[in-house]
């Protein structure tokens, strides 16, 4: 115990030291990088006067159990034999395997049992196997080191700023699983974007279309956007065809070069979001009346055409 508490105040005194000289080291890079290590310093030297103090419990207890055993076999008219059952030599083939589980051999198990049985089944009075008390000594140690790397030091991120990072991670994933999905995408998989994507497509619509069709898509020197009437066919398919390849006889630039295929789907679905909607200025309806054929199941009839406010 005197040579663990010896070397206990060595490493202190060796950690304050090198603390105070890495303190100088780094100058004004940390301020506290010098009351930092000493705390640790401080809590690795508690942890250690734990660990003996745990180190001599569990003697302190070894002591007494085999004491307890003593008496039980002295009782019973048993003596003990004078060597230790612990520092019974084995085989060496069986050394490693002792080492690991400290188990007593059949023959033997009669010098640690306890004087009383429940429907024949005694009790031993057996160690705990070496291998499960190393354990508990290094999570001992992990925990120092753990406790002294999050919440002493703060080097390491909580929990909660690890699930912020992993979530940011997992959105960027997304957006370019997103992007890959979304080269895919022309006038014959195209399909209506949702909120976030009319959203988006609004802006882009503002910025590159409004020039023609104003903002609300009542129309300038573009057509009404808003009514019933198309000129290039009013299906999302045939929008996102128009604004991908344009109408260079009429004015109209294909924005394949300026915009993602995602983007002109979004701006595309945003189009058709104006639909049923009243702009200041609307200009009067140019082309043909769309009307959207779709298919019902067989009634009276096989099919009914309805007309959509596209």
């Amino acid at each position: 115990m005197k040579k663990l508490t010896l070397s206990i105040i060595a490493i202190g005194m060796s950690l304050a030291a090198f603390a105070q000289d890495a303190a100088q080291a780094m100058g004004g890079t940390d301020p506290h990088l010098f009351q930092k290590i000493m705390t640790t310093t401080i809590f690795v030297i508690t942890g250690a006067i734990v660990l003996a103090a745990v180190l001599m419990l569990v003697r302190l207890s070894e002591t007494l159990s085999g004491n307890i055993v003593k008496e039980y076999l002295a009782e019973q008219g048993r003596t003990v034999e004078s060597k230790a059952i612990s520092t019974v030599k084995l085989p060496k083939k069986e050394s490693w395997l002792h080492r690991l589980t400290a188990a007593v051999p059949v023959e033997k198990q009669d010098e640690i049992a306890f004087d009383h049985a429940f429907d024949g089944i005694r009790e031993l009075d057996n160690k705990l196997p070496p291998w499960w008390v190393g354990l508990f000594y290094i999570c001992i140690v992990i925990a120092v080191a753990y406790f002294a790397y999050y919440e002493v030091l703060g080097l390491g991120d909580s929990s909660a700023v690890q699930y912020e990072k992993e979530m940011a991670q997992a959105e960027e994933f997304k957006q370019l699983r997103l992007a890959a999905l979304g080269s895919q995408v022309d006038e014959n998989s195209v399909i209506l974007a949702d909120a976030s994507g009319i959203e988006a497509g609004q802006v882009e619509f503002i910025g590159k279309c409004a020039a023609c069709h104003l903002a609300d898509g009542g129309g300038s020197v573009g057509p009404n956007l808003t009514d019933k009437y198309w000129l290039h066919g009013g299906s999302l398919k045939d929008i996102f065809k128009t604004v991908k390849y344009g109408v260079p006889a009429k004015g109209m630039i294909a924005w394949e070069s300026q915009l993602t295929p995602v983007q002109i789907q979004n701006v595309s679905s945003f189009i058709l979001s104006l639909q049923g909607t009243t702009p200041a200025t609307p200009k009067d309806p140019q082309g043909e009346l769309y009307v959207e054929e779709t298919t019902t199941a067989p009634t009276d009839s096989t099919a009914t055409t309805t007309e959509t406010a596209m």
